[in-house]
Order: C-alpha cells, then sequence, then structure tokens
C-alpha cells in the first residue's frame, strides 16, 4: 500500500453530543464552537445529533422549522467551510411545500451542501404506561436513500427510527458505503434497552462502522434524550462512547481494518442471492464529491 493510501485509509471522526436548549441562537452557537473544537482535534468528518437547533418534540417542529438553505443550514455551511471539515448537521425540522420533515443536510469542506436526508421510517410508538410518540402527526416522510462520498470513504446517512430497519443499512453497505451516521435522540425507555444494541447490529451485520449523535440529557425537556452518542467498529464493538451529558468523542477510522474484517469473515461474498435479496425500488440522493 502506497503512503498516499495508508495516510487515506485512515481518519478522525467526531460526535457532538449537544446540550439542546429552546433558544435556536444558542444551539447554532455551541455547534459552531464544538465543530471548532472537534476539527481542532484533527476530525475531518464530524456529526451533530438529531433536532440540534430545537426541542425536540411535535409540539416543536412547526415553531422551529426552517426552509433549507436557512438560518440553521447557513451556520453548518459556514462552520465546514471554516474548519474544512465534512459535517453531517444532525437533523432540523423542515418546512417545505406546507410539508414538514425531519432533515439531515451534509456539508462538503468548501461549504457546499452536498445532500438532504429526510427521515425515512416515521417514529410512531406506544409503549403502554411507558411512552406515546407520534412524528407522523406533525412530520410527513422522506423517500429516498442518502449517501455521499469522501476522500476516506463513502458514508451512508439515517435518522434515529431509521436505524431500527435493518434492510436501509444493508442497502447501504451493498453500495459501498463503509460508514454509516445515525444522528438520533432515543428516550429513556428505548435508549438503554435497545441503543447500543442497534448499532452494533447494523455493525456486525454489515461489517461496517456505525456512528450515532444524540442530544445530551435535559431531565427537565418534554422529551428526555438516553444520549450516550457512539461509535461502532466492524467487528461490533464500542470504540468511543459518551455519557448522558455535553462531549464530543472521537473516534479514528480505520478501512484497511474493515477491508481485514470482510476478508476474514467474507459475508458479502457467500450471500446467496440465488434465495433472497434487499433490493431499493427508489432512486438515491447522493453526490460523489
Amino acid at each position: 500500500m502506497s503512503t498516499l493510501a495508508k495516510a487515506m485509509s485512515k481518519f478522525r471522526l467526531a460526535v457532538v453530543q449537544l446540550q439542546v436548549t429552546s433558544v435556536k441562537a444558542d444551539n447554532l452557537s455551541r455547534a459552531r464552537r464544538l465543530v471548532k473544537e472537534a476539527a481542532g482535534q484533527g476530525s475531518r468528518v464530524v456529526l451533530l445529533p438529531e433536532c440540534f437547533n430545537s426541542p425536540y418534540g411535535t409540539c416543536f417542529f412547526s415553531e422551529y422549522a426552517e426552509r433549507i438553505p436557512g438560518e440553521s443550514t447557513q451556520v453548518l455551511s459556514e462552520a465546514a467551510k471554516e474548519n474544512k471539515v465534512y459535517l453531517v448537521g444532525g437533523s432540523i425540522p423542515e418546512e417545505d411545500g406546507g410539508k414538514l420533515y425531519n432533515s439531515c443536510t451534509v456539508f462538503g469542506p468548501d461549504g457546499e451542501l452536498i445532500l438532504k436526508h429526510r427521515k425515512i421510517h416515521l417514529f410512531d410508538i406506544d409503549v403502554p404506561g411507558k411512552i406515546r410518540f407520534q412524528e407522523s402527526e406533525t412530520l410527513s416522510p422522506g423517500n429516498s436513500l442518502s449517501m455521499f462520498q469522501t476522500p476516506f470513504c463513502k458514508v451512508g446517512v439515517g435518522i434515529c427510527y431509521d436505524m431500527r430497519f435493518a434492510e436501509l443499512a444493508q442497502l447501504y453497505s451493498r453500495e459501498g458505503c463503509q460508514l454509516l451516521v445515525y444522528p438520533g435522540a432515543f428516550n429513556m425507555t428505548t435508549g438503554p434497552a435497545h441503543w447500543e444494541l442497534l448499532q452494533r447490529g447494523r455493525a456486525i451485520d454489515n461489517q461496517v462502522y456505525v456512528a450515532t449523535a444524540s442530544p445530551a440529557r435535559d431531565e427537565t425537556s418534554s422529551y428526555v434524550a438516553w444520549g450516550h452518542s457512539t461509535v461502532v467498529n466492524p467487528w461490533g464493538e464500542v470504540i468511543s462512547k459518551a455519557g448522558p451529558e455535553e462531549a464530543v468523542i472521537y473516534a479514528d477510522i480505520d478501512l484497511q481494518y474493515l477491508a481485514d474484517i470482510r476478508q476474514q469473515i467474507p459475508i458479502t461474498a457467500q450471500r446467496r442471492d440465488d434465495i433472497y435479496a434487499v433490493t431499493s425500488v427508489q432512486g438515491a440522493e447522493r453526490r460523489d464529491v
């Protein structure tokens, strides 16, 4: 392997677990500062949490919603360009054509918008005695896969509940993604039960790195996030993990290690495509840069 290839086979990922408040300007300012901090530690890709600019909840989506481009995405664009990073902008409530979406924007080191992922699977659950939440009361679902290319690897994007659907991760892996990122806000019921388990499952199933970014926990909010933003390697090991409080965590993504794992346990070559298949019936939102 050439020196250049070796250099490109590793890069630092930062996950920002942001303390989100009801003041949008404060959220944007704090996010911008922490992106700069992450870049200062050598990060080339930075991931923000779901609903990083607003409280999470159906009663807040309309109030905080923006068009894209708009105030929040302008801050993301500037932060990406100033720090020369790929910035996965968590998600924000987006208004478009009279509909609301939970949308993740990704910006390149030049500050240009690479893609926009609208949350595909809306979080409609009812666990008796614990939690009932219906995103579909206010949000509309997205309809496309979303992936982008960096000089290091291709990255697949999902938002929170998207992570529960193994087919999405499988399709990203089949399309060549080596890192899957999920801004998410699991709650105090689903978080301790499934948050880490799902990430490790997606990583092992597809032999990819998986990173999640949660808002920091705020016990006073109407929706209390579990926190514990995490990075998992292709062997299913947790290699970086936050607690409940605001933090920036780091992971050095090693694509040669990923290749070694795929060679040692060659599940891709051993799939029985003559018996089963997972296919996409919609196009993918993507851009190769």
